[in-house]
């Protein structure tokens, strides 16, 4: 979907937002995306098997481990594991998922088209939601 204005339904505020690949390195885009998404008041889980914490938060290992099942999925990893990740949440029955530049690839996005989940890609959320 590139950024269109359908990605509009991605970025409403009352979505709880999954972000995979989450760091505690301030300097990592996995960093940046959850934090600036916390700062602009979504709910959001930090998912990333590497950390049981960040900023505090508790940081989650998958998907299956979080306290809801979110709205929207934003993958900040590598496209080999965004592959996995479209697979979960197929299975989970979550409907939107944002791939971070450089965290999509041709397969996750064909995947996604063939069972009917939402993708938004070659945009970064953090460019788009500030525009909202």
């Amino acid at each position: 979907m590139k950024g269109s204005k359908k990605s509009d339904s991605f970025l409403d505020k009352r979505n709880k937002i999954a972000v995979v690949g989450t760091s505690d390195n301030r300097n990592k885009w996995g960093y940046k995306v959850y934090s600036n998404l916390k700062s602009a008041g979504y709910e959001v889980y930090p998912v990333n098997p590497k950390h049981a914490k960040i900023d505090h938060d508790v940081c989650y290992p998958d998907l299956i481990s979080l306290p809801s099942k979110p709205d929207v999925v934003l993958t900040v990893v590598p496209p080999r594991i965004t592959e996995k990740i479209v697979r979960t949440c197929k299975d989970m029955a979550i409907d939107k998922i944002w791939m971070q530049p450089g965290s999509e690839s041709r397969k996750a996005i064909d995947f996604c088209s063939k069972n009917n989940i939402k993708t938004a890609f070659n945009i970064c959320f953090i460019a788009r939601g500030s525009s909202k």
